[in-house]
């Protein structure tokens, strides 16, 4: 999982620079619009969630709740900018192996400040959480980034398309303009459960 820094500069491909301007067309002087991902069937659930939960059972043992997007609003719009970078600015970027000494993936709570991808991705859900944004609403989010790496981001399924909160940006861009490939993510009922994420374009084979 990639550890990254808001500071980060990323190469954004021109077709994702297009989409991102046609989503902030299509939103006028208003809050902006984005697409909705497809999801499919149940899938794996992360290691580093279940162990999460092992050392953390008062974090999972949440009951299943019937689907709800957020209301994007100027104001929620406003609340996520806020903790996104809030959290990106807040956190000292460390690798899992480094801060855990562990190649086994670890998620937690910046408990001491520092942390890779699913740190700063927990934290902000917890955040928007405590902010009232509900936890339907809030979807860890595993993608391969622009490089293919596995990377971990906060997905935010709104009334008005689903946008991603990620480490490597300060912005908030729909989630299919940020040019990865979204691999699986949270339930919206059952954050116990994962959904496997449909690619928007075919995946072609290199298996003749």
């Amino acid at each position: 999982m990639r550890q990254g820094t808001s500071f980060r500069t990323l190469f954004i491909p021109s077709v994702v620079v297009l989409a991102f301007m046609a989503s902030a067309a299509a939103a006028g002087t208003g809050e902006p619009h984005a697409s909705y991902a497809t999801v499919g069937t149940e899938t794996s659930v992360p290691y580093g969630w279940l162990d999460f939960c092992g050392r953390q059972p008062q974090e999972c043992n949440q009951p299943v709740l019937q689907a709800v997007d957020v209301n994007l609003t100027s104001e929620t719009w406003q609340i996520l900018n806020r903790i996104n970078r809030h959290v990106n600015h807040t956190i000292e970027p460390l690798s899992n192996l480094a801060h855990w000494g562990t190649m086994l993936d670890h998620w937690d709570y910046p408990t001491d400040g520092k942390g890779d991808c699913k740190i700063y991705a927990l934290y902000k859900r917890k955040l928007l959480m405590e902010a009232g944004v509900p936890r339907q609403a809030l979807l860890m989010t595993i993608v391969r980034d622009l490089n293919g790496e596995g990377h971990a981001i906060l997905t935010v399924k709104t009334n008005k398309g689903e946008f991603t909160l990620d480490n490597l940006t300060d912005e908030i861009r729909p989630w299919d303009a940020t040019g990865y490939h979204f691999l699986k993510r949270q339930s919206q009922e059952n954050p116990n459960v994962w959904v496997a994420v449909v690619p928007s374009k075919p995946v072609v084979s290199s298996l003749q």
